[in-house]
């Protein structure tokens, strides 16, 4: 992949270059595409002479802590934990790269912040409907499988990689090739020609691929297999439209003692069976339900969780929530809440 656009390329490189205080940002509730894609420039930057931070707004997963350098106090802002070092951070930034958003929105409690600071502002990003005004720069493209993958073709323009995967910092290469493997589903979904191009540059670069899956998905506790049995055996529910939901509330969370990013992936699940074509999974948070949507082609994730759920996001990729007591009075009304909804969705 190339970009057509040879002056954003000059652009992006001439902010950095220019940089003395470059911040990187992504999405709350960080998942391996946020950490993946923030990881990628961090190391980039550091191979530029930069003194990059990153500022989160909430902790990363902890199968995604192989990826965050081992001491983080000094690099690494968590708004959650220490608000007021993550907000300076922002504040007397001259580069702010948003990575893995549309919207300063969907960064939570970093909103305020962020739209709040005068420094030059870059969006690299594969959702839909970027808030394009709020950026001095802009990349944003949806035919992609992820952020991470996007700042990957973009860092290949860059002078100093220059096309060649092998000039790219070792560890922003496993960064970049983590987030592209969560966000495709190890390949499952998203996946386009770029990706594999991707794929196979960073291994021929030396990328570890099964070092990365088993950093990724063999060091669950014993717990989560648990909680995943139960809520296919005990909780998971289809509907005669073909929409499979679990919905998870906390005092089963507190029996699990689920953890963040203990429940990443249980959404896809469902899509296994034949006659499932969407999937949702539904968990309880602080006012609300947090709601994740998988579907087949042919079948708009997107589209149902804009409708029903306040949110949106990929074609059979998206999220959203469920206000309480706005939407539904008590987590127990979710289910009813979701088989009324998808019902009236699916007859469209």
């Amino acid at each position: 992949m190339t970009f057509k656009d040879s002056d954003k390329i000059l652009q992006l490189h001439t902010l950095i270059s220019n940089a003395e205080r470059p911040v990187i940002v992504t999405h709350m509730r960080p998942d391996g595409d946020a950490i993946g894609s923030s990881m990628g420039m961090y190391h980039y930057m550091k191979s530029c002479g930069k003194s990059p931070k990153v500022v989160l707004a909430d902790p990363a997963p902890s199968n995604l802590d192989f990826l965050l350098p081992e001491d983080m106090s000094g690099d690494i802002f968590i708004h959650a934990s220490c608000p007021q070092k993550a907000e300076d951070a922002i504040e007397h930034s001259d580069l702010l790269v948003c990575l893995d958003f549309n919207a300063f929105h969907r960064t939570d409690s970093l909103e305020t912040p962020l739209s709040a600071s005068k420094a030059q502002k870059v969006l690299i990003d594969h959702h839909l409907s970027p808030d394009s005004g709020s950026f001095s720069l802009v990349f944003s493209k949806q035919d992609i499988s992820s952020a991470s993958e996007l700042l990957y073709h973009i860092l290949m323009e860059l002078p100093p990689v220059a096309h060649d995967a092998s000039n790219l910092p070792p560890d922003a290469a496993v960064a970049l090739m983590t987030g592209m493997t969560t966000d495709t589903n190890n390949f499952a979904n998203s996946v386009f020609p770029s990706t594999f191009a991707m794929a196979s540059e960073l291994i021929s670069a030396g990328v570890d691929r099964d070092m990365i899956l088993g950093k990724l998905y063999n060091r669950f506790k014993e717990s989560r297999t648990r909680l995943q049995g139960h809520m296919l055996k005990d909780n998971m529910r289809i509907t005669t439209e073909g929409v499979a939901y679990m919905v998870l509330d906390k005092a089963t969370m507190a029996k699990y003692n689920v953890q963040e990013g203990d429940t990443e992936g249980f959404v896809n699940i469902p899509l296994s069976i034949g006659n499932v074509l969407m999937s949702i999974f539904a968990k309880e948070d602080n006012g609300y339900v947090r709601i994740s949507v998988r579907s087949k082609k042919g079948t708009s994730a997107n589209t149902c969780a804009r409708m029903y759920f306040h949110g949106g996001g990929h074609e059979n990729a998206a999220g959203g929530r469920l206000y309480i007591p706005e939407d539904i009075a008590h987590i127990n009304d979710a289910a009813e809440y979701i088989e009324k909804v998808t019902a009236e969705f699916m007859k469209k």
